[in-house]
């Protein structure tokens, strides 16, 4: 991953309500990478789906090798929580990577 750089608290909600937005929608989809740890972590689409309607970023990547991502935090229904790797939803369809 590229070097994190900081996002105002409001560049950060817009971030997330656009990511919200893509996943309500169904503009996204996972990588090859995504996929396999899912599977090894036991984690749901729906699980997923969830923890990116209500996520908070933690970490910025706008220079990233394969364009801008981030790292984001959110919790499913049951409490669970998510750490998620996905590009910008400029991206579409936004990629969980």
């Amino acid at each position: 991953m590229s070097r994190t750089e900081p996002m105002t608290a409001q560049e950060a909600l817009v971030l997330c309500s656009q990511i919200a937005v893509c996943v309500d929608e169904g503009r996204f989809e996972l990588s090859r990478h995504a996929v396999d740890q899912s599977i090894l972590r036991e984690i749901t689409t729906d699980e997923m789906r969830q923890a990116l309607a209500d996520s908070e970023v933690l970490e910025n990547y706008p220079a990233d090798k394969y364009g801008p991502s981030c790292l984001v935090l959110g919790f499913t229904r049951a409490g669970r929580s998510l750490h998620i790797h996905c590009t910008h939803p400029a991206r579409d369809p936004m990629k969980i990577i």
